[in-house]
């Protein structure tokens, strides 16, 4: 049977074909990994995160423009939906603030086995979720305390 693939060679000059060269797994033959929910979360966290950096900003800003515009934004943010999406900006600024912790100490060589890493991306969730609980209930307590 001929290679399907490629067999030019490689630029650099390197002597290698393109065929000698290994196919990545497609995603349907990898296994889900905690690592790896934890690896791509860190990213997607950290786009959401520029999300939530707009609204926290046109919040800001709405309060330079009037009253009008500042409850309008106050609002929506005092919404269930509002509400749900700060819960979200705060899990997110939580989660990738702690996994960002958890790669710190992984560049310093520290926990690299696997069952170390496995345990670090575990308690990365769950101290995301623990923190941001923590957070939103600090807030409702507190939320009549300076009137």
């Amino acid at each position: 049977m001929a290679n399907p693939r490629p067999t030019s060679p490689l630029p650099g000059g390197s002597g290698l074909q393109r065929a000698d060269l290994p196919i990545a797994p497609h995603l349907q033959i990898w296994r889900w990994t905690v690592t790896m929910a934890t690896s791509i979360l860190q990213r997607a966290t950290g786009i959401a995160m520029y999300g939530g950096t707009i609204l926290l900003s046109l919040w800001l800003a709405s309060a330079a423009w009037s009253d009008g515009a500042y409850n309008a934004v106050q609002g929506f943010m005092g919404s269930w939906f509002g509400m749900l999406i700060l819960f979200g900006y705060t899990w997110a600024i939580s989660f990738h603030m702690l996994n960002g912790i958890k790669y710190l100490a992984a560049d310093s060589g520290a926990g690299l086995e696997k069952a170390a890493m496995n345990r670090n991306a575990w308690l990365v969730f769950i101290g995301s979720a623990v923190l941001t609980v923590l957070i939103w209930a600090g807030v409702f307590l507190t939320k009549g305390a300076g009137s």
